[in-house]
């Protein structure tokens, strides 16, 4: 969902909800299976609900009442589960099984019911009803590595990031087909949809490129020289910026979407935490490794993953200046954002 309509959604649901004053930031603690409820604004971690072996994406449906969780397994051993979390009860309400190897990744919701799902290790994107706890429709990718997911439900198409091929794959929903594999750049990995939903944003990581591509005509519009390893993609149409986290130079990338070039950088100064070991830990011994990135639905906070940190950075988007760090569990990646508060009574 592009995120202009995440904003007008959470200005609508915080406008009527009772839960005005609070919100919930959701966290996945990659190497300890785990998701973080946390609550907003003050940071608060409120409790740790379990999931399937090393969880990596989250995503919380339009209403912000339901998160799903990616289990994406070990190396030895693929996952095939989502997890299914109540938010305002912070219950675990069920596992949904995908088809075996699946190693579900990236997640977006198309609308209230339905999710989709990348699944690297079967080369597949999945349409999940989470209501139903069953896959809907399966569409080949054959891709390697299709990672992170952007959905467009106003186009009724998708768009997949796939590592190991170098490619964006552009995905119709309507007919469960996929349309093209657009050339990218060498380790593709994060997207984003920006400028309405008009523009697809791709980070590729080796090449050090961020790639935009037309979502209608699938041209390709831009190549935006980006090195430090871009990982990650958030946009921020309001502001007309999208978030690019970059892992090897422990920054964020501030790229103004008009004119397509880096507007700012924020250099971080958070110190790694080298006594627990992370995917990237061993290689980028002196980055926090900023991963994830994420705008509050909002619009007024942007959050920062610092996997080998253990910590989300907060940011006042409008000023780029750091407002708090809130401690995670072992190694945060995925997060999510929720305008409704935790009920514990």
């Amino acid at each position: 969902m592009p995120a202009c309509l995440r904003y007008l959604i959470a200005l609508l649901l915080v406008s009527l909800s009772p839960f005005a004053v609070s919100a919930t930031l959701l966290v996945v603690n990659k190497s300890e299976a785990s998701v973080s409820l946390h609550d907003l604004p003050g940071g608060q971690e409120l409790l740790r609900l379990p999931t399937g072996e090393a969880p990596h994406e989250v995503a919380v449906s339009p209403d912000g009442t339901t998160a799903v969780v990616t289990n994406y397994g070990t190396r030895e051993a693929a996952g095939r589960t989502l997890t299914v979390v109540d938010i305002p009860r912070a219950l675990v309400t069920g596992t949904i099984t995908l088809p075996p190897g699946s190693r579900p990744h990236g997640v977006e919701w198309l609308d209230q019911r339905r999710v989709v799902v990348t699944a690297e290790g079967i080369r597949t994107l999945l349409v999940v009803d989470v209501a139903a706890a069953e896959v809907e429709a399966s569409m080949a990718i054959d891709q390697d590595v299709a990672h992170m997911v952007a959905a467009s439900p106003a186009l009724q198409r998708a768009f997949v990031a796939n590592i190991g091929s170098g490619t964006a794959s552009a995905v119709d929903l309507r007919s469960a087909r996929k349309l093209a594999d657009l050339e990218s750049g060498e380790g593709s990995e994060g997207i984003a949809l920006a400028g309405s939903g008009g523009e697809l944003w791709v980070t590729n990581r080796a090449a050090g490129t961020v790639s935009v591509f037309s979502t209608g005509s699938l041209e390709r519009l831009a190549q935006i020289p980006l090195p430090g390893f871009p990982i990650r993609a958030e946009a921020d149409d309001p502001r007309g910026r999208v978030y690019v986290t970059l892992a090897s130079d422990d920054a964020l990338s501030v790229v103004d979407i008009a004119s397509r070039r880096e507007a700012e950088r924020v250099e971080f100064s958070i110190a790694p935490d080298t006594s627990r070991k992370t995917v990237f830990g061993d290689s980028l011994p002196d980055s926090s490794i900023p991963v994830g990135v994420l705008l509050a639905g909002d619009g007024k906070t942007l959050f920062v993953a610092h996997s080998s940190a253990h910590l989300i950075s907060v940011w006042n988007p409008d000023t780029l200046q750091q407002i708090a760090t809130i401690a995670t569990g072992l190694e945060p990646d995925g997060m999510a954002w929720s305008p409704l508060k935790v009920d514990r009574r």
